[in-house]
């Protein structure tokens, strides 16, 4: 699963310098995953997309609309196996507000998106967080879709199986699933940050049980969303979602996954975020401001 961050940055001044000018600025973070992390024609097509005109000035929903084709048309999610679980080619697109960004800016772009991709596409598309009408979380509406079951070798995901015509209605596009395209889940939340603590186990049903009483729904962290995952040939994975990162943060994550792992008789390595934080977007957002006016 590739993740890409795309910024829409609307200045609010124009001698903007300086992380305090950058900070009242109005700063979307787009993050797209993408359904592959292993065919380079496949990669350099979406990034070939992210790259087209201006960095900093270029419409998001516009760029975000590119990758999203460049997806469609170089991956085929019947031919498509991997360790992590998904419902589409462009399986999630999540807008978290920035600095002085709106929640309410956020999900108004969220549904955007969604309207295109639905519309352009004829691609199922669920929405979430501030840019549903209620609120739906999306762990809920990828429990509804059988997101989480694996239909290959018992930890793998492979094709698709599930039935072409949903028995939901989506938010946007057809109930009829294309098969080669799959679903897509777009929302808006507050930042939430993405960490994998790896496991020096083969033992997926053991991962599962430590990601199980690591995760907020199993009686662990708070704010914590948290599943295991195949890690190459010779260990595992517990990959947690961090829904309120400054009330939960990795330190905490990491020494629960430590503390339960040694219980099993395992030891695990340090984990990693696979994300950007904040300020290392805003660092990229400052440097692409400068390079644009040398």
């Amino acid at each position: 699963m590739r993740n890409h961050e795309q910024r829409e940055a609307m200045d609010l001044s124009s001698s903007c310098k300086n992380k305090r000018a950058a900070n009242q600025s109005m700063l979307l973070c787009c993050k797209i995953f993408f359904s592959e992390s292993r065919s380079r024609p496949a990669l350099d097509a979406i990034e070939r997309a992210a790259s087209t005109g201006s960095a900093i000035y270029s419409p998001l929903q516009q760029t975000v609309l590119a990758m999203v084709e460049a997806a469609y048309g170089s991956i085929n999610l019947e031919l498509h196996s991997g360790a992590h679980p998904r419902l589409g080619v462009v399986d999630d697109i999540v807008l978290h507000p920035l600095a002085r960004s709106s929640l309410d800016e956020a999900a108004w772009l969220a549904k955007a998106v969604a309207a295109d991709i639905g519309n352009r596409f004829q691609v199922p598309v669920f929405l979430y967080g501030a840019a549903h009408p209620t609120g739906k979380a999306l762990d809920t509406i990828r429990r509804e879709l059988g997101y989480y079951r694996p239909n290959f070798m018992g930890n793998q995901w492979a094709g698709w199986t599930m039935p072409e015509i949903l028995s939901e209605k989506p938010d946007e596009g057809p109930t009829r699933v294309s098969r080669a395209r799959g679903i897509t889940m777009i929302g808006a939340c507050p930042w939430a940050a993405l960490y994998n603590v790896p496991i020096n186990s083969t033992d997926v049903s053991v991962a599962r049980r430590i990601a199980r009483m690591v995760s907020a729904r199993g009686g662990g962290l708070p704010t914590v969303q948290s599943l295991a995952l195949v890690h190459g040939e010779s260990s595992t994975e517990i990959a947690c979602i961090l829904l309120e990162p400054n009330r939960v943060g990795a330190d905490r994550v990491q020494s629960r996954v430590e503390m339960l792992a040694a219980q099993e008789g395992l030891d695990v390595e340090k984990g990693y975020f696979t994300d950007s934080s904040p300020e290392m977007i805003l660092d990229d957002y400052l440097n692409l401001i400068s390079a644009d006016r040398a």
